[in-house]
């Protein structure tokens, strides 16, 4: 038995004080009356949190790498950096995420995928995003334009048999041609279908929304802005209570007025922070060749050469401290990088304190810095 006393835990609004019992993988007790703690834990593992928060383990449906490595590379030593980076910055599952690129490169993504999954030095895996190849090169953002092409039935079944089911979500752009047919095909499967690098219209994204479709990718970024006679993806997105977004809260894709704007429209529950990192993050300002381009980071922020950004550099916990800042009640940004990417993608036991959870926990200091990551009850 693990005991974590004098943490902090966000309930009902309010900061409240708490003891955490781990029995093996799972949380088995929650405790905040002082009565029920005090002189119990004799003889017990305990750790002292020393008054600072303790959250679910965060998740991360959209990054791509981390401290100089990119998960497209083909090796599974970039995909084990990118768990221990994440599982560094307090997320304990992600998506390993890819970026629009030839099939054979994809294949061997998932290839070493599978190698690592159950394997994880880190963060756990908790499945694949393919972001891409079937985008919008008229909103191509960084995604190297050679690479985009049409929705093909035929190639996806190629790549959901080698992925063995580890498929979670696919961020298509749903106006090219085939597009509704590919989320009638994914839907099937149980995949979450996002949409980005798209210049879908209202009526497209509507529809788009009728068959299927409840995500968005990245919101506002590589898509139409809302025109006030011609409102687009991010408008039918924003009024269709059905349909959740991701943002990259890092203080350059988005202004903090959008993000509150995003907070008060959609609500907390159907808002979820990501970072769509690049192999830039946790290593700072330089050159990288990403996605076939040359990225170029200065001061944090990652761009191609015409200008264009070219992903993040951001973390989980910095995510959660900027949305803090923007405005953002705690209690509902911990949600947004926990308990809603869980839902959206299905993940049981995870992303909420609740006894007989798995124990996936993040201390975290008054600046939001990682004190302590727990996965699967085990310090990192």
């Amino acid at each position: 038995m693990t005991v974590i006393k004098n943490v902090k835990i966000t309930k009902e609004n309010k900061l409240v004080d708490a003891v955490i019992l781990i029995d093996g993988k799972n949380i088995k007790q929650i405790l905040t009356d002082k009565k029920e703690t005090d002189g119990k834990f004799r003889g017990q593992f305990i750790v002292d949190g020393g008054g600072q928060l303790l959250i679910p383990g965060m998740i991360d449906v959209h990054i791509h790498g981390a401290n100089n490595y990119n998960m497209m590379d083909g090796t599974t030593e970039s995909i084990q950096v990118v768990s221990k980076a994440c599982a560094q910055t307090g997320c304990t599952s992600f998506l390993v995420t890819s970026v629009s690129s030839t099939l054979e490169e994809l294949l061997l993504m998932i290839r070493q995928t599978k190698k690592v999954v159950g394997k994880e030095e880190g963060a756990k895996i908790a499945g694949i995003h393919l972001e891409g190849p079937y985008l919008n090169v008229k909103k191509k953002g960084m995604q190297n334009p050679k690479f985009l092409r049409h929705p093909d039935l035929r190639e996806m079944n190629e790549i959901f048999k080698e992925a063995n089911g580890l498929i979670k979500m696919v961020t298509i752009a749903p106006e090219l041609p085939g597009g509704l047919e590919m989320i009638d095909f994914l839907r099937e499967k149980g995949i979450v279908v996002a949409i980005a690098h798209s210049n879908a219209t209202y009526e497209e994204a509507q529809l788009a929304f009728e068959r299927g479709a409840t995500h968005i990718t990245h919101c506002f970024n590589a898509m139409p802005s809302i025109h006030h006679r011609h409102p687009g993806l991010v408008t039918a997105a924003l009024e269709d209570n059905n349909i959740s977004v991701q943002v990259i809260v890092d203080g350059i894709h988005l202004h903090p007025g959008i993000v509150r704007l995003l907070h008060k429209v959609k609500g907390a529950n159907s808002i979820v922070l990501t970072t769509d990192a690049m192999q830039a993050m946790g290593v700072g300002d330089g050159e990288y060749i990403f996605g076939g381009h040359q990225v170029i980071v200065k001061d944090g922020i990652a761009r191609i050469k015409d200008g264009t950004l070219a992903s993040s550099t951001i973390t989980m916990n910095k995510s959660v401290k900027l949305s803090t800042e923007f405005g953002i009640p705690l209690e509902d940004t911990v949600k947004m990088a926990t308990s809603v990417p869980a839902n959206i993608l299905g993940l049981k036991r995870i992303g909420q304190l609740n006894e007989g959870n798995t124990a996936d926990l993040v201390l975290l200091d008054k600046d939001f810095n990682v004190s302590k990551t727990w996965i699967d009850g085990k310090i990192f």
